[in-house]
This record gives structure tokens, sequence and C-alpha cells, in this order.
């Protein structure tokens, strides 16, 4: 129900960003740095989902957290002039790719375990 929620979102955000004006290039690292951090939210609430250990405030409390740290930072960056901002990039898209590789095992474990099923129900009628 969780995931449906998300993919529900996502869709509902990106048919929202499409008939938005365009964001100013002022802006435009600071709606980067949040959709990255946002979106390593979803794929830690999506792990932790399917681990079972999902807790809708922490999901919350690191949705907006994460949003509005990278936001400060890249403001922090910006008035001392140093990308401060690509370190931030560096550790959210880490753990995106951390969150995606588990989220695949979890998916080619539980087809592989449907398969072998399958096989095992063929070879017991046979």
């Amino acid at each position: 129900m969780i995931i449906l929620a998300i993919c529900v979102g996502c869709v509902l955000g990106a048919i929202i960003g499409i008939n938005l004006p365009i964001i100013p290039y002022t802006f435009s690292s600071y709606l980067a740095i949040s959709i990255v951090a946002a979106l390593d939210s979803v794929f830690g609430g999506i792990t932790s989902t399917l681990n079972g250990k999902f807790n809708f405030k922490t999901f919350v409390s690191g949705f907006f957290g994460n949003a509005i740290l990278s936001i400060l930072l890249t403001y922090l960056g910006e008035k001392l002039n140093v990308d401060i901002y690509i370190g931030a990039i560096v550790v959210f898209v880490g753990r995106m790719f951390n969150n995606l590789g588990i989220i695949r095992r979890y998916y080619i474990d539980k087809w592989s375990q449907n398969g072998k099923e399958k096989v095992n129900n063929v070879e017991k009628r046979n």
C-alpha cells in the first residue's frame, strides 16, 4: 500500500512539474539537491517497508529533514562560494544506489523462490 502511494505521488509530481513554469537558474541548485534528498528518503522508505521496519514518523522527518538540511548546505555553500552541495549529492546518491541494490536483491530473491516453487510443483506432479 505504501509503495502504491509513493508511486502515485511520483506520478502526480511529474504531471504537476511538467505543467509548471520553468524554474529560474538561481534556484535550480536548491531544487536539484532537495529532489535528490527527497528521492533518497523515498528509496529508504521502500527499503524499510520491504524489511518490515517502516515507521511513518521516521520517513516524514527524514524526508523533510534531509531536504531542509541539503537546502541549507546549498545556501551556505553559495554564500561561501564553495560547492558544498556536491558532497550532499554524493552522499544521497550513494545511499540511493545502496537502497536500490537492497530492493533489487529482495525482488530477485522473491522471484527466484517463486520459480523454484513452480519447478518443485511440476516435479511433484510427475
